[in-house]
């Protein structure tokens, strides 16, 4: 438990304690984006491989059994994981790492791609519903595992994951507003963290139709295939039929 514990520490050290902090800033001022995000990449497999090999020697201490009923009531939720991460992917997200690289000016000011544009467009699709549709896609699935397993282990394991992800939003959102004011605050005024805020707020309205079908068909059938397969890929079966 011990070395889950040291590893869970070194990947919230990484996501938590740099990305999307002010060091983070410093070190890509010194070394630059792009590098940084090599640099970071290399940082986070090795993380990743440490906390899974941790997660694998730790012997199971169960603190509670999920009922079958809740494990089908857990697969249901994957499945909106799954239409989250889908639609994540579909469009074009201000808040994703990738849409967030740094261009210098011809002034030498440090701005975005995403500042560059003359207009700002409009949040669409998933991102009526929340500006951060992949993470909460992970939330979900650390939650989901967090709650179907009931062990100290998958806690700890999953609950890493679940508190990156969680962290992660207003750390990209301050990420932004650092780097980008103007397309910050057209973002925030018409988008939420939360799941439906802004709607309900009537700061937005949601528009089934931008998602589109396909992304749900595609969500649906990864959804079943993952579902399908759990039990040779990760020894377990998420529901007895």
């Amino acid at each position: 438990m011990s070395l889950l514990i040291i590893a869970a520490a070194v990947w919230l050290g990484i996501h938590i304690g740099i990305a999307g902090t002010r060091l983070r800033d410093g070190l890509v001022g010194r070394i630059g984006e792009l590098p940084f995000r090599g640099l970071f990449s290399l940082l986070s497999i090795g993380a990743i491989v440490f906390l899974v090999r941790a997660w694998s020697a730790t012997p199971i201490m169960p603190l509670w059994y999920a009922p079958g009923w809740l494990h089908w009531v857990l697969v249901a939720v994957m499945l909106v994981a799954f239409v989250l991460f889908v639609a994540s992917l579909a469009r074009r997200n201000p808040t994703m790492v990738s849409t967030m690289v740094p261009t210098r000016a011809p002034t030498g000011v440090v701005t975005t791609a995403a500042a560059s544009r003359t207009t700002v467009q409009p949040p669409r699709g998933i991102q009526r519903i929340t500006r951060h549709p992949m993470l909460w896609a992970f939330a979900l699935w650390a939650s989901v595992h967090i709650i179907g397993n009931g062990d100290i282990a998958a806690i700890v394991f999953f609950g890493t994951f679940l508190a990156t992800a969680l962290a992660g939003m207003p750390s990209i959102d301050a990420k932004l507003a650092r780097r980008d004011p103007a397309l910050w605050q057209a973002l925030s005024a018409a988008t939420s963290i939360v799941p439906f805020a802004a709607i309900a707020q009537g700061r937005n309205r949601f528009v089934p139709r931008e998602i589109g079908w396909w992304v749900m068909l595609i969500a649906v059938v990864a959804w079943a295939a993952v579902l399908h397969l759990h039990p040779w890929l990760f020894g377990v079966a998420p529901v007895v039929m």
